[in-house]
């Protein structure tokens, strides 16, 4: 015990005799009394906690507590509001729209704010477009079946998907458009070549209707796929 400081506490305690002692205080003082008893040898000692007093100090926390404000924080919650919770709030002043389900018109708000809504491109423009078009690079790599069918589809949805603002066309618009760059792919030989590039992750489909359409990855409208 002479190797602690500070206030500790002394314990024994034996079931046999049904004693139980405890004794708390400085150090040297509980040591005095155990000697005392003839306890010298049993028990044990522990240090007892002390308040800590807190110095790493905001210049903020130090001027309260020079001013006498306490600022330590108690278990207990306030029962006062904090004073720094702003304005009462004021459901006035919350504007309360009201609009029969389905009366909204999307059009008149985009026009409103100066936005266009997408537009189905036509058939006959897209065709004439691709007229106009150099023929592009065919596609390079091992999955590729048909590298220039393969380009000529991803000129056409990068055309729909950029320009037009859609996210794909049908099989049936795909094959009116480009069967002749497609490598005269019609009907059952094109919905098969699209599910090819579809299971390689080069396309995405979408469900719709009574039609299925095709958009393109992100990769592969890139060129890394």
């Amino acid at each position: 015990m002479s190797l602690l400081r500070g206030n500790v506490r002394y314990r024994f305690r034996s079931d046999d005799h049904d004693v139980n002692v405890v004794i708390e205080g400085d150090a040297e003082w509980v040591e005095q009394h155990v000697q005392a008893l003839g306890l010298a040898g049993v028990g044990w000692t522990m240090p007892v906690a002390s308040a800590v007093q807190a110095t790493n100090l905001s210049s903020v926390s130090k001027q309260r507590q020079e001013a006498g404000v306490n600022i330590e924080m108690d278990d207990e919650p306030e029962s006062a509001k904090p004073l720094d919770m702003g304005p009462e709030p004021d459901p006035s002043r919350i504007p309360v729209v009201r609009r029969p389900i389905g009366q909204l018109d999307l059009n008149a708000k985009l026009a409103e704010a100066g936005l266009k809504p997408a537009e189905k491109p036509d058939v006959i423009e897209l065709m004439e477009i691709l007229e106009e078009m150099d023929p592009p690079q065919p596609v390079t790599g091992v999955s590729s079946v048909d590298p220039m069918a393969e380009a000529w589809l991803r000129e056409l949805l990068q055309l729909v998907v950029r320009d037009h603002g859609l996210s794909g066309l049908s099989t049936e618009a795909i094959e009116e458009i480009a069967s002749s760059r497609l490598g005269g792919r019609e009907g059952t030989a094109l919905d098969v070549w699209l599910q090819s590039l579809f299971a390689a992750g080069k396309l995405v489909k979408i469900h719709g209707g009574d039609e299925v359409g095709w958009g393109p990855s992100p990769k592969w409208l890139v060129g890394r796929i």
